[in-house]
C-alpha cells in the first residue's frame, strides 16, 4: 500500500480536471469533495500511453461507482509532482 493521498475539490473525475501526483505516481488514494475515496494506478494501454486505473468505490450517499480507467491528455513534471490532466473514461 502507498501512503500518497490525492484530495480533490469535485465529487468525481472528469475530462480536463488536473491532478497533482506524486512524482512517481504508481499507486495512491483519491478522496472526492464528499469525502469517498478509491484506489488509483498509472499504467500503461497497449499501446504504450498513460492511463489513470481508478478503482471502484461507493460514495458516502451510497452510490456504487464501477471501476473506470480513464485517458491522460497532458503530463508535465512540475515541482518534484506529476501533474496529470484527464482525458476521456475509456468503456
Amino acid at each position: 500500500m502507498n501512503d500518497h493521498v490525492i484530495r480533490i475539490p469535485d465529487p468525481h473525475l472528469r475530462p480536463g480536471l488536473i491532478l497533482d501526483t506524486p512524482a512517481d505516481p504508481a499507486d495512491f488514494l483519491l478522496i472526492f469533495a464528499d469525502d469517498s475515496e478509491s484506489r488509483v494506478q498509472l499504467v500503461t494501454d497497449d499501446t504504450g500511453r498513460p492511463v489513470l486505473r481508478v478503482g471502484g468505490y461507493v460514495t458516502t450517499r451510497g452510490d456504487v461507482v464501477q471501476e473506470r480507467v480513464w485517458t491522460v491528455r497532458e503530463m508535465a513534471r512540475r515541482d518534484g509532482h506529476l501533474r496529470l490532466r484527464l482525458g476521456r473514461s475509456l468503456p
